[in-house]
């Protein structure tokens, strides 16, 4: 394409910073490859021949394929860094997460922010695995084959309506609950089960009430009167119309940001600011837990 353009190897060489020798020797292998002329040398350059010319339209094909080549990979590259695929556990997204992505929807408006939400660790840490998504925000340490970051702690506290007898207790401990109405929550929600295996270890055995799927909706039934609900402190709403009440000792778990290995940068910079915000409570919950 040089030597075509130019009209002369001295010049295609100059273009294409080569020595005259090493165009030439290049010209002459493609020759032998397709077994005829592609270009007449001549005192004052070099003319391509007819087979030449047709060659030339399938070598400028060829050189803008290449280009093109670069530039997708390039602009995959430029996509991919503006996009955060997000996993999390449905009780993190409203006090953990809402907080960061509203804030990165105004200060990087270009970048694309997805979300899918479970109730099971299974299901979030295999979309990880899979490459389903960038990052999950998890309720527990991030298993050792996978890159985790733990980015806040979260509290387990007791939910119960106003008037129930716990409400004015000074303490209250694990073997409170012991007997207990508890409104729990069904299996396809992994917190039941891990909530009912820590208090059968510390022999506790309340009376399920009543089961739900939804985390939130425990505290709600709770404080409706079904009778007492063991929940993530990030379950809690605003305007939570019962009441909220800590363990002694403190019952808390961590957060972890998981990625099947070290994230690329966009995604590392939201890690980063999820631990920098951690998991802010409304003001009304902060002040019954102290």
């Amino acid at each position: 394409m040089a030597a075509a353009d130019s009209g002369s190897i001295t010049e295609a060489a100059r273009l294409l910073f080569l020595s005259q020798p090493v165009v030439s020797h290049h010209i002459s292998a493609l020759e032998h490859e397709v077994g005829i002329p592609l270009v007449t040398r001549e005192p004052r350059g070099v003319r391509l021949t007819p087979a030449g010319r047709a060659a030339l339209t399938d070598a400028r094909r060829a050189v803008d394929a290449a280009a093109s080549t670069v530039r997708s990979a390039r602009e995959a590259a430029a996509s991919a860094n503006k996009l955060i695929r997000i996993a999390s556990s449905e009780s993190l997204t409203v006090a953990l997460l809402t907080p960061v992505i509203g804030r990165w929807h105004v200060q990087y408006p270009d970048v694309f922010i997805t979300l899918r939400e479970s109730a099971s660790t299974e299901d979030l840490l295999h979309w990880v695995e899979a490459d389903e998504v960038d990052v999950a925000v998890i309720p527990e340490i991030a298993p050792h084959r996978l890159n985790g970051t733990i980015v806040a702690e979260e509290e387990i506290v007791l939910a119960l309506h106003h008037g129930y007898p716990l409400v004015d207790k000074d303490t209250i401990t694990l073997s409170d609950v012991d007997g207990r109405p508890l409104v729990q929550y069904a299996p396809e929600n992994d917190l039941g089960a891990w909530i009912e295996q820590t208090l059968a270890k510390a022999g506790v055995r309340p009376q399920t009430a009543m089961r739900t799927t939804v985390t939130t909706t425990a505290p709600q039934l709770a404080a409706a009167g079904l009778g007492v609900a063991i929940c993530p402190v990030g379950a809690i709403a605003a305007e939570f119309p019962g009441r909220v009440r800590s363990f002694s000792p403190r019952w808390v778990r961590p957060l972890s940001a998981v990625t099947r290995a070290q994230p690329e940068p966009v995604v590392a910079q939201f890690i980063t600011d999820l631990q920098k915000s951690g998991l802010p409570l409304p003001p009304a919950v902060a002040g019954q837990l102290g």
